[in-house]
């Protein structure tokens, strides 16, 4: 099976557009393999696993914030070393040293002065997840700006079909998320937002929000060239395509606005 996975994937590296971001060149080729193996969700196991993990590390992380002079950097950073757990990416890495290296990290692009500029000014906020076990974070997170902006309302957009592990809306339906933000079924099957291919009810919040906060480098792939939306990057950079569109290193830790 190994070799009919290679030997398909192979016939399809001719079909990828130039045109066309990674995340949405890569989808097809994901597809394909999920129906080879018969398995709709190819992670699926993993993603669980990488959800529990996360759970065990919030208490920590919540102290982290309770004892911060600037609770919102602090939640900030944590958020974005969430964005570590990515099964897509050439960056291995450990959660827990990962928390503990992130909280004494400076962002290599800091933008987080503006984005907090701006959601002081703002009442709808859409936030696009990205991986499963990432979104453990994304609560506390959320958690955290509901309590210093209390105006904001926050819709919290998830793939709508397994892809790679990036959560989607099926496994959130019953999680703590719903507590604290509207979940939100993007419509959206590549491991990356695709304005175009949002649903209806989607992309009216989307054009609609003050504030969009965008995890990953799928999102960012997907994004960067969208200059006309409010849109704020929280990413750890793990490969060398995007630390090269980015100008700046492997490893570093960005929050970027448009």
């Amino acid at each position: 099976m190994t070799k009919k996975v290679l030997d398909e994937s192979a016939k399809m590296l001719p079909t990828f557009s130039m045109g066309k971001t990674p995340p949405e060149n890569a989808t097809p080729m994901y597809q394909m393999i999920s129906i080879l193996l018969e398995k709709p969700d190819l992670y699926q196991e993993v993603k669980e696993k990488s959800i529990q993990k996360a759970k065990a590390f919030l208490p920590e992380c919540q102290r982290a914030i309770d004892q911060s002079s600037f609770p919102f950097l602090t939640a900030t950073k944590i958020a974005v070393a969430g964005n570590v757990i990515d099964l897509a990416s050439e960056f291995s890495f450990d959660l827990g040293d990962e928390l503990k290296k992130v909280l004494n990290t400076d962002f290599a692009i800091d933008d987080t002065t503006l984005l907090y500029e701006k959601l002081q000014r703002s009442q709808k906020v859409v936030y696009l997840a990205d991986n499963a076990g990432e979104n453990v974070f994304d609560t506390l997170y959320i958690q955290t700006l509901k309590t210093l902006f209390p105006k904001i309302h926050i819709s919290y957009f998830v793939r709508a079909t397994p892809i790679i592990n990036d959560i989607t809306y099926n496994e959130l339906l019953s999680d703590e998320i719903n507590e604290v933000a509207d979940l939100v079924n993007s419509g959206v099957e590549t491991p990356g937002i695709v304005i175009e291919n949002l649903t209806k009810e989607a992309r009216l919040l989307f054009e609609d929000a003050d504030c969009i906060i965008s995890k990953g480098m799928g999102n960012y792939e997907c994004l960067s060239d969208q200059a006309d939306y409010p849109i704020y990057y929280l990413l750890k950079v793990k490969c060398n395509v995007v630390a090269n569109a980015l100008d700046q290193n492997v490893g570093d830790i960005i929050c970027k606005s448009v």
